[in-house]
Protein backbone atom coordinates (compact mmCIF):
# COMPACT_ATOMS: atom_id res chain seq x y z
CA UNK A 1 0.00 0.00 0.00
CA UNK A 2 1.02 3.36 -0.90
CA UNK A 3 2.37 5.95 1.89
CA UNK A 4 -0.81 8.22 0.85
CA UNK A 5 -2.81 5.22 1.09
CA UNK A 6 -2.02 4.46 4.23
CA UNK A 7 -2.81 8.28 5.44
CA UNK A 8 -5.94 8.28 3.56
CA UNK A 9 -6.68 5.23 6.04
CA UNK A 10 -5.67 6.64 9.31
CA UNK A 11 -7.89 10.04 8.82
CA UNK A 12 -10.42 7.55 7.36
CA UNK A 13 -10.36 5.26 10.59
CA UNK A 14 -10.05 8.55 12.74
CA UNK A 15 -13.13 10.11 11.35
CA UNK A 16 -15.01 7.23 11.78
CA UNK A 17 -13.95 6.34 15.47
CA UNK A 18 -14.93 10.11 15.92
CA UNK A 19 -18.52 9.56 14.54
CA UNK A 20 -18.88 6.49 16.59
CA UNK A 21 -17.65 8.70 19.95
CA UNK A 22 -19.46 11.58 19.21
CA UNK A 23 -22.66 9.48 18.60
CA UNK A 24 -22.16 7.39 22.44
CA UNK A 25 -22.08 10.80 23.63
CA UNK A 26 -24.91 11.78 22.37
CA UNK A 27 -27.06 8.91 23.06
CA UNK A 28 -25.36 9.01 26.48
CA UNK A 29 -26.77 13.08 26.99
CA UNK A 30 -30.22 12.09 25.74
CA UNK A 31 -30.84 9.36 28.13
CA UNK A 32 -30.08 11.21 30.82
CA UNK A 33 -31.88 14.48 29.57
CA UNK A 34 -34.92 12.94 28.75
CA UNK A 35 -35.02 9.85 31.93
CA UNK A 36 -37.48 10.36 34.46
CA UNK A 37 -35.86 12.18 37.89
CA UNK A 38 -37.28 10.48 40.64
CA UNK A 39 -35.23 12.10 43.21
CA UNK A 40 -33.75 15.62 42.57
CA UNK A 41 -30.96 15.25 44.96
CA UNK A 42 -27.65 13.43 44.14
CA UNK A 43 -27.73 10.01 44.98
CA UNK A 44 -23.62 9.68 46.02
CA UNK A 45 -21.87 12.00 48.43
CA UNK A 46 -18.33 14.06 47.19
CA UNK A 47 -16.58 11.06 49.23
CA UNK A 48 -18.39 8.73 47.41
CA UNK A 49 -17.61 9.56 44.14
CA UNK A 50 -14.01 10.45 44.74
CA UNK A 51 -13.99 6.51 45.54
CA UNK A 52 -15.90 5.58 42.79
CA UNK A 53 -13.47 7.87 40.14
CA UNK A 54 -10.25 6.81 42.24
CA UNK A 55 -8.72 4.20 40.05
CA UNK A 56 -4.39 3.98 39.74
CA UNK A 57 -3.48 6.00 36.02
CA UNK A 58 -3.77 3.58 33.63
CA UNK A 59 -0.85 2.50 32.04
CA UNK A 60 -1.97 1.67 28.60
CA UNK A 61 -5.21 3.81 27.27
CA UNK A 62 -8.38 2.31 26.71
CA UNK A 63 -10.99 2.64 24.03
CA UNK A 64 -13.11 5.90 24.03
CA UNK A 65 -16.40 4.39 23.85
CA UNK A 66 -15.57 2.03 26.95
CA UNK A 67 -14.08 5.31 28.84
CA UNK A 68 -17.13 7.10 27.87
CA UNK A 69 -19.55 4.17 29.56
CA UNK A 70 -17.39 4.07 32.61
CA UNK A 71 -17.33 7.95 32.82
CA UNK A 72 -21.30 8.02 32.87
CA UNK A 73 -21.21 5.21 35.13
CA UNK A 74 -19.07 7.00 38.01
CA UNK A 75 -20.63 10.17 37.05
CA UNK A 76 -24.48 9.84 37.15
CA UNK A 77 -24.98 8.62 40.76
CA UNK A 78 -22.81 12.20 41.61
CA UNK A 79 -24.83 14.71 39.84
CA UNK A 80 -27.85 16.55 40.98
CA UNK A 81 -30.96 16.82 39.00
CA UNK A 82 -30.04 20.85 38.06
CA UNK A 83 -31.91 20.26 35.29
CA UNK A 84 -34.78 18.92 36.34
CA UNK A 85 -37.94 20.99 37.76
CA UNK A 86 -37.81 20.85 41.36
CA UNK A 87 -34.41 22.03 41.76
CA UNK A 88 -34.46 25.08 43.66
CA UNK A 89 -30.94 24.90 45.57
CA UNK A 90 -29.13 27.80 43.91
CA UNK A 91 -29.88 30.49 41.09
CA UNK A 92 -29.19 28.32 38.29
CA UNK A 93 -31.11 27.45 35.07
CA UNK A 94 -32.19 24.35 33.84
CA UNK A 95 -29.31 24.27 30.80
CA UNK A 96 -32.19 24.46 28.26
CA UNK A 97 -31.79 22.09 25.31
CA UNK A 98 -31.70 24.54 22.75
CA UNK A 99 -28.58 25.84 23.92
CA UNK A 100 -27.04 22.60 25.46
CA UNK A 101 -27.48 21.26 21.43
CA UNK A 102 -25.84 24.75 20.57
CA UNK A 103 -23.24 24.12 23.00
CA UNK A 104 -22.68 20.66 21.40
CA UNK A 105 -21.83 21.98 18.70
CA UNK A 106 -19.64 24.56 20.02
CA UNK A 107 -17.47 22.44 21.66
CA UNK A 108 -17.52 20.27 18.01
CA UNK A 109 -16.31 23.17 16.12
CA UNK A 110 -13.28 24.30 18.83
CA UNK A 111 -13.07 27.16 18.03
CA UNK A 112 -11.27 29.39 20.43
CA UNK A 113 -12.65 32.88 20.57
CA UNK A 114 -10.00 34.54 20.99
CA UNK A 115 -10.40 37.12 18.23
CA UNK A 116 -12.52 37.99 15.01
CA UNK A 117 -9.84 36.62 12.47
CA UNK A 118 -9.19 32.99 14.60
CA UNK A 119 -12.39 32.49 15.08
CA UNK A 120 -15.38 34.54 12.12
CA UNK A 121 -18.44 33.11 12.79
CA UNK A 122 -17.87 32.57 17.03
CA UNK A 123 -17.08 36.67 16.90
CA UNK A 124 -19.92 37.41 14.74
CA UNK A 125 -22.06 35.54 16.80
CA UNK A 126 -21.31 37.26 19.84
CA UNK A 127 -21.66 40.64 18.29
CA UNK A 128 -25.21 39.98 17.51
CA UNK A 129 -25.95 38.26 20.75
CA UNK A 130 -24.48 41.26 22.21
CA UNK A 131 -26.56 43.82 20.79
CA UNK A 132 -29.58 41.71 21.34
CA UNK A 133 -29.30 41.11 24.98
CA UNK A 134 -28.50 45.23 25.57
CA UNK A 135 -32.46 45.07 24.23
CA UNK A 136 -33.74 42.44 25.58
CA UNK A 137 -32.06 44.06 28.78
CA UNK A 138 -33.44 47.61 27.80
CA UNK A 139 -29.75 48.87 28.26
CA UNK A 140 -28.01 51.25 26.56
CA UNK A 141 -27.19 50.46 22.80
CA UNK A 142 -23.53 51.74 22.88
CA UNK A 143 -22.67 49.82 25.91
CA UNK A 144 -19.73 47.15 25.10
CA UNK A 145 -20.58 43.52 26.39
CA UNK A 146 -18.15 40.99 27.03
CA UNK A 147 -18.83 37.31 27.37
CA UNK A 148 -17.54 35.53 30.51
CA UNK A 149 -17.84 32.70 33.00
CA UNK A 150 -20.60 33.99 35.30
CA UNK A 151 -21.21 37.20 37.28
CA UNK A 152 -18.36 36.74 39.23
CA UNK A 153 -16.10 37.13 36.26
CA UNK A 154 -18.30 40.07 35.22
CA UNK A 155 -17.81 41.97 38.05
CA UNK A 156 -14.31 41.53 37.98
CA UNK A 157 -14.21 43.00 34.41
CA UNK A 158 -16.20 46.01 35.41
CA UNK A 159 -14.77 46.62 38.44
CA UNK A 160 -11.94 46.70 36.75
CA UNK A 161 -12.94 49.16 33.96
CA UNK A 162 -14.28 51.08 36.92
CA UNK A 163 -10.76 51.15 38.93
CA UNK A 164 -8.96 52.52 35.94
CA UNK A 165 -11.83 55.01 34.77
CA UNK A 166 -11.93 56.32 38.58
CA UNK A 167 -8.23 56.66 39.32
CA UNK A 168 -7.48 58.56 35.11
CA UNK A 169 -10.08 60.82 36.36
CA UNK A 170 -7.65 61.81 39.52
CA UNK A 171 -4.22 61.81 37.27
CA UNK A 172 -3.79 58.17 37.99
CA UNK A 173 -2.99 55.73 34.60
CA UNK A 174 -3.56 52.18 36.53
CA UNK A 175 -2.69 50.13 33.48
CA UNK A 176 0.67 51.67 33.14
CA UNK A 177 1.79 52.65 36.62
CA UNK A 178 0.10 49.90 38.53
CA UNK A 179 -1.50 50.43 42.07
CA UNK A 180 1.49 51.39 44.59
CA UNK A 181 0.94 55.33 44.69
CA UNK A 182 -2.03 55.28 43.37
CA UNK A 183 -4.73 57.84 44.69
CA UNK A 184 -7.21 55.45 47.56
CA UNK A 185 -10.60 54.54 45.76
CA UNK A 186 -13.17 54.53 47.70
CA UNK A 187 -15.98 51.77 47.27
CA UNK A 188 -19.25 51.86 48.70
CA UNK A 189 -20.78 48.18 49.13
CA UNK A 190 -23.80 47.12 50.73
CA UNK A 191 -23.21 45.06 53.91
CA UNK A 192 -24.98 42.23 52.14
CA UNK A 193 -23.76 42.16 48.69
CA UNK A 194 -23.40 38.89 47.38
CA UNK A 195 -19.80 37.06 48.64
CA UNK A 196 -18.70 36.94 44.61
CA UNK A 197 -18.56 40.91 44.75
CA UNK A 198 -16.54 41.01 47.66
CA UNK A 199 -13.99 38.46 46.23
CA UNK A 200 -14.06 40.29 42.73
CA UNK A 201 -12.90 43.58 44.36
CA UNK A 202 -10.39 41.29 46.89
CA UNK A 203 -8.85 40.02 43.17
CA UNK A 204 -8.50 43.50 41.92
CA UNK A 205 -6.61 44.75 45.41
CA UNK A 206 -9.48 46.46 47.36
CA UNK A 207 -8.97 44.98 50.82
CA UNK A 208 -12.24 43.71 52.67
CA UNK A 209 -11.05 46.16 55.48
CA UNK A 210 -11.05 49.25 53.11
CA UNK A 211 -14.30 49.06 51.81
CA UNK A 212 -17.10 51.46 53.56
CA UNK A 213 -19.85 48.86 54.38
CA UNK A 214 -23.46 50.34 53.79
CA UNK A 215 -26.03 48.81 56.64
CA UNK A 216 -28.68 46.84 55.24
CA UNK A 217 -32.48 47.13 55.35
CA UNK A 218 -34.82 45.07 56.38
CA UNK A 219 -34.72 43.12 53.05
CA UNK A 220 -31.20 42.97 52.85
CA UNK A 221 -30.45 45.86 50.11
CA UNK A 222 -28.55 49.31 50.74
CA UNK A 223 -30.35 52.10 53.02
CA UNK A 224 -30.36 54.74 51.28
CA UNK A 225 -30.09 57.15 53.93
CA UNK A 226 -27.46 55.21 55.46
CA UNK A 227 -25.61 55.80 52.16
CA UNK A 228 -25.84 59.62 51.66
CA UNK A 229 -24.52 59.33 55.63
CA UNK A 230 -21.75 57.39 54.67
CA UNK A 231 -20.88 58.98 51.21
CA UNK A 232 -20.98 62.77 52.77
CA UNK A 233 -19.07 61.50 55.70
CA UNK A 234 -16.56 58.96 54.29
CA UNK A 235 -15.35 59.92 50.58
CA UNK A 236 -13.90 63.26 49.89
CA UNK A 237 -14.87 65.75 47.86
CA UNK A 238 -13.05 64.57 44.41
CA UNK A 239 -12.00 60.95 45.65
CA UNK A 240 -11.95 58.41 43.62
CA UNK A 241 -15.63 56.80 44.10
CA UNK A 242 -16.69 53.30 43.18
CA UNK A 243 -20.24 52.39 44.59
CA UNK A 244 -21.34 48.75 44.13
CA UNK A 245 -25.24 48.09 43.75
CA UNK A 246 -27.41 44.87 43.17
CA UNK A 247 -30.05 43.61 41.43
CA UNK A 248 -31.43 40.75 43.40
CA UNK A 249 -30.26 40.38 46.72
CA UNK A 250 -29.79 36.28 47.32
CA UNK A 251 -31.67 35.35 49.67
CA UNK A 252 -35.01 38.10 49.14
CA UNK A 253 -34.32 39.03 45.80
CA UNK A 254 -34.59 42.38 46.45
CA UNK A 255 -33.38 45.17 44.66
CA UNK A 256 -30.92 48.18 45.56
CA UNK A 257 -33.00 51.69 45.42
CA UNK A 258 -31.08 52.79 41.88
CA UNK A 259 -33.12 55.88 41.48
CA UNK A 260 -32.21 57.12 44.34
CA UNK A 261 -28.25 55.81 44.68
CA UNK A 262 -26.91 56.33 41.11
CA UNK A 263 -27.42 60.15 41.30
CA UNK A 264 -26.24 60.53 44.37
CA UNK A 265 -22.60 58.45 43.17
CA UNK A 266 -22.65 60.18 39.69
CA UNK A 267 -23.07 63.61 41.45
CA UNK A 268 -19.61 63.21 43.73
CA UNK A 269 -17.55 61.63 40.42
CA UNK A 270 -18.77 57.93 41.09
CA UNK A 271 -18.51 54.58 38.89
CA UNK A 272 -21.83 52.55 39.85
CA UNK A 273 -21.24 49.05 39.21
CA UNK A 274 -24.64 46.61 39.34
CA UNK A 275 -24.26 43.30 40.43
CA UNK A 276 -27.53 41.80 38.60
CA UNK A 277 -26.25 38.15 38.27
CA UNK A 278 -30.34 36.98 38.25
CA UNK A 279 -32.20 40.86 39.22
CA UNK A 280 -30.86 42.37 36.18
CA UNK A 281 -33.60 40.21 34.14
CA UNK A 282 -36.63 41.74 36.02
CA UNK A 283 -35.97 44.81 33.10
CA UNK A 284 -36.67 42.11 30.30
CA UNK A 285 -40.12 41.87 31.52
CA UNK A 286 -42.57 44.58 31.83
CA UNK A 287 -44.38 43.20 34.88
CA UNK A 288 -40.95 43.64 36.55
CA UNK A 289 -39.53 45.90 35.02
CA UNK A 290 -40.44 48.76 37.82
CA UNK A 291 -38.25 47.05 40.28
CA UNK A 292 -35.09 47.56 38.20
CA UNK A 293 -36.38 51.41 37.30
CA UNK A 294 -33.13 53.66 37.24
CA UNK A 295 -30.57 50.68 37.23
CA UNK A 296 -29.94 51.89 33.44
CA UNK A 297 -28.43 55.05 34.57
CA UNK A 298 -25.06 53.03 35.87
CA UNK A 299 -21.64 52.71 34.53
CA UNK A 300 -21.30 48.76 34.49
CA UNK A 301 -23.64 45.87 35.20
CA UNK A 302 -22.68 41.97 35.63
CA UNK A 303 -25.26 38.93 34.99
CA UNK A 304 -25.47 35.32 34.19
CA UNK A 305 -26.67 33.48 31.30
CA UNK A 306 -26.44 30.19 33.02
CA UNK A 307 -29.56 31.78 35.13
CA UNK A 308 -32.55 33.27 33.32
CA UNK A 309 -31.45 32.26 29.81
CA UNK A 310 -30.36 28.90 30.69
CA UNK A 311 -27.66 28.80 28.74
CA UNK A 312 -25.18 26.03 30.19
CA UNK A 313 -22.50 26.28 32.09
CA UNK A 314 -20.47 29.09 32.08
CA UNK A 315 -21.79 31.97 30.66
CA UNK A 316 -22.32 35.27 31.88
CA UNK A 317 -21.67 39.18 30.67
CA UNK A 318 -20.26 42.18 31.56
CA UNK A 319 -21.81 45.11 30.40
CA UNK A 320 -20.24 48.69 30.18
CA UNK A 321 -21.31 52.15 29.58
CA UNK A 322 -17.68 53.60 28.61
CA UNK A 323 -16.17 51.05 26.30
CA UNK A 324 -13.08 52.75 26.09
CA UNK A 325 -12.32 52.56 29.78
CA UNK A 326 -13.74 48.49 29.15
CA UNK A 327 -11.00 48.45 26.74
CA UNK A 328 -8.33 49.86 28.50
CA UNK A 329 -8.89 47.48 31.21
CA UNK A 330 -9.07 44.33 29.59
CA UNK A 331 -7.45 44.22 26.15
CA UNK A 332 -4.37 41.68 25.29
CA UNK A 333 -2.13 43.07 22.64
CA UNK A 334 0.64 41.06 21.22
CA UNK A 335 2.45 41.63 16.91
CA UNK A 336 1.05 38.17 16.29
CA UNK A 337 -2.85 39.27 17.49
CA UNK A 338 -4.76 40.64 14.23
CA UNK A 339 -5.36 44.55 14.42
CA UNK A 340 -9.00 45.76 14.47
CA UNK A 341 -11.12 47.88 12.12
CA UNK A 342 -12.91 50.61 13.23
CA UNK A 343 -16.18 48.04 11.79
CA UNK A 344 -14.76 45.02 13.67
CA UNK A 345 -15.42 43.72 17.21
CA UNK A 346 -12.15 41.96 18.83
CA UNK A 347 -13.79 39.27 21.34
CA UNK A 348 -10.34 39.44 23.39
CA UNK A 349 -11.16 43.16 24.51
CA UNK A 350 -13.64 42.59 26.87
CA UNK A 351 -12.66 39.84 28.97
CA UNK A 352 -9.68 38.62 30.91
CA UNK A 353 -8.91 35.66 28.41
CA UNK A 354 -7.56 34.79 25.38
CA UNK A 355 -8.19 30.91 25.08
CA UNK A 356 -12.05 30.79 25.68
CA UNK A 357 -15.12 28.70 24.65
CA UNK A 358 -17.09 30.43 22.02
CA UNK A 359 -20.09 31.13 23.92
CA UNK A 360 -21.91 33.96 21.95
CA UNK A 361 -23.54 30.34 20.16
CA UNK A 362 -25.33 28.86 22.87
CA UNK A 363 -26.56 32.48 23.82
CA UNK A 364 -27.38 33.57 20.22
CA UNK A 365 -29.32 30.78 19.81
CA UNK A 366 -31.29 30.73 23.12
CA UNK A 367 -31.89 34.76 22.45
CA UNK A 368 -33.28 33.37 19.32
CA UNK A 369 -35.35 30.32 20.22
CA UNK A 370 -36.98 32.09 23.10
CA UNK A 371 -37.55 35.70 21.56
CA UNK A 372 -37.92 38.90 23.86
CA UNK A 373 -41.55 37.51 24.91
CA UNK A 374 -40.70 34.53 26.02
CA UNK A 375 -37.98 35.49 27.86
CA UNK A 376 -40.32 38.31 29.14
CA UNK A 377 -43.15 35.53 30.19
CA UNK A 378 -40.91 32.92 31.69
CA UNK A 379 -39.22 35.42 34.31
CA UNK A 380 -43.08 36.42 35.19
CA UNK A 381 -44.04 33.06 35.05
CA UNK A 382 -40.90 31.95 38.03
CA UNK A 383 -41.87 34.87 39.90
CA UNK A 384 -45.43 34.03 39.91
CA UNK A 385 -44.57 30.77 41.26
CA UNK A 386 -42.48 31.91 44.14
CA UNK A 387 -45.59 33.48 45.25
CA UNK A 388 -47.46 30.87 44.82
CA UNK A 389 -45.02 28.20 46.75
CA UNK A 390 -44.31 31.54 49.60
CA UNK A 391 -48.29 31.39 50.30
CA UNK A 392 -48.27 27.80 50.25
CA UNK A 393 -45.40 26.86 52.73
CA UNK A 394 -46.57 30.52 54.84
CA UNK A 395 -50.26 28.58 55.49
CA UNK A 396 -48.40 26.62 57.35
CA UNK A 397 -48.48 26.51 61.19
CA UNK A 398 -44.84 26.74 62.03
CA UNK A 399 -43.38 28.11 58.83
CA UNK A 400 -42.61 31.35 58.33
CA UNK A 401 -41.46 33.10 54.79
CA UNK A 402 -39.12 36.00 55.87
CA UNK A 403 -38.74 38.19 53.00
CA UNK A 404 -41.21 39.75 50.49
CA UNK A 405 -41.51 37.79 47.25
CA UNK A 406 -40.78 40.27 44.37
CA UNK A 407 -38.80 38.03 41.99
CA UNK A 408 -37.92 34.48 42.21
CA UNK A 409 -36.38 34.00 45.89
CA UNK A 410 -38.29 32.43 48.83
CA UNK A 411 -36.68 32.15 52.13
CA UNK A 412 -38.27 30.34 54.86
CA UNK A 413 -37.47 29.63 58.38
CA UNK A 414 -39.30 26.79 60.56
CA UNK A 415 -39.88 26.22 64.10
CA UNK A 416 -41.48 30.31 64.30
CA UNK A 417 -41.89 29.69 67.88
CA UNK A 418 -38.86 28.48 68.97
CA UNK A 419 -35.91 30.48 70.28
CA UNK A 420 -32.86 31.09 67.76
CA UNK A 421 -31.30 28.12 68.50
CA UNK A 422 -34.18 25.77 68.47
CA UNK A 423 -35.05 27.30 65.45
CA UNK A 424 -32.05 26.65 63.87
CA UNK A 425 -31.95 23.17 64.82
CA UNK A 426 -35.75 22.56 63.17
CA UNK A 427 -34.95 24.70 60.04
CA UNK A 428 -31.52 22.10 59.74
CA UNK A 429 -33.58 19.07 60.47
CA UNK A 430 -36.57 20.12 57.90
CA UNK A 431 -33.80 20.91 54.87
CA UNK A 432 -31.90 17.47 56.15
CA UNK A 433 -35.83 15.79 55.65
CA UNK A 434 -36.45 17.68 52.70
CA UNK A 435 -33.11 16.20 50.91
CA UNK A 436 -33.63 13.16 51.67
CA UNK A 437 -36.81 12.23 50.62
CA UNK A 438 -35.77 13.83 47.11
CA UNK A 439 -39.30 15.35 45.63
CA UNK A 440 -37.33 19.06 45.41
CA UNK A 441 -33.90 20.31 46.39
CA UNK A 442 -33.18 23.51 48.41
CA UNK A 443 -30.67 24.19 50.07
CA UNK A 444 -29.35 26.04 53.96
CA UNK A 445 -27.84 29.86 53.88
CA UNK A 446 -27.24 31.37 57.19
CA UNK A 447 -29.09 35.07 56.60
CA UNK A 448 -28.47 37.42 59.54
CA UNK A 449 -27.11 34.68 62.07
CA UNK A 450 -30.02 32.16 61.22
CA UNK A 451 -29.96 29.70 59.59
CA UNK A 452 -33.07 29.56 56.36
CA UNK A 453 -34.07 27.21 53.75
CA UNK A 454 -33.57 29.26 50.35
CA UNK A 455 -35.59 28.79 47.37
CA UNK A 456 -34.71 29.83 44.22
CA UNK A 457 -37.38 29.37 41.04
CA UNK A 458 -35.45 29.90 37.57
CA UNK A 459 -35.80 26.15 35.76
CA UNK A 460 -37.18 26.78 32.48
CA UNK A 461 -39.16 23.70 33.13
CA UNK A 462 -40.39 24.05 36.35
CA UNK A 463 -44.57 24.12 36.03
CA UNK A 464 -47.00 25.00 38.63
CA UNK A 465 -47.68 21.53 39.38
CA UNK A 466 -43.81 21.51 40.46
CA UNK A 467 -44.21 24.17 42.81
CA UNK A 468 -47.44 22.25 44.70
CA UNK A 469 -45.64 18.96 44.71
CA UNK A 470 -42.43 20.71 46.54
CA UNK A 471 -44.44 22.62 48.95
CA UNK A 472 -46.07 19.62 50.32
CA UNK A 473 -42.62 17.77 50.31
CA UNK A 474 -41.22 21.02 52.48
CA UNK A 475 -44.32 20.63 54.66
CA UNK A 476 -44.25 16.78 55.38
CA UNK A 477 -40.60 17.31 55.96
CA UNK A 478 -41.31 19.80 58.41
CA UNK A 479 -44.43 17.93 59.99
CA UNK A 480 -41.83 14.58 60.66
CA UNK A 481 -39.41 16.86 62.49
CA UNK A 482 -41.87 18.79 64.40
CA UNK A 483 -43.35 15.93 65.29
CA UNK A 484 -40.78 14.12 66.17
CA UNK A 485 -39.19 16.89 68.00
CA UNK A 486 -42.62 17.48 69.85
CA UNK A 487 -42.42 13.26 70.84
CA UNK A 488 -39.16 14.06 72.29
Amino acid sequence: MAQSDVGNADASDAAGDAGAVLSSAARHAIAYRTAPQESQCAQASYAQSVASFDDPLPEQGEPAEQVLDELVRRAVPGLHASTGPRFFGWVIGNSHPVGVAADWLTSAWGQNTANHVAAPAAAAAETVAARWLLEVLRLPAACSLGFVTGATMASFVGLAAARGEVLRRAGWDVEAQGLFGAPPVRVLIGAEAHASVFSALHYLGFGKASLLRVPADPQGVMDVDAFETILARDVPEGAPLIVVTQAGHIHTGAVDAHERIVPLAQARGGWVHVDGAFGLWARACPARAHLAQGLEAADSWATDGHKWLQTPFDCGYVIVRDAEAHRRAMTIAASYLPAVSEHERDPSHYVPELSRRARGFATWALLRHFGRNGIAAMVERHCAQARLLAALLAAEPGIAVLNEVVLNQVAVRFGTDADEAVGDALTLAAIAALQQEGTCFAGSAKWRGRWILRLSIIGASTTEDDIRLSAQAIVRAWRRVASGSATG
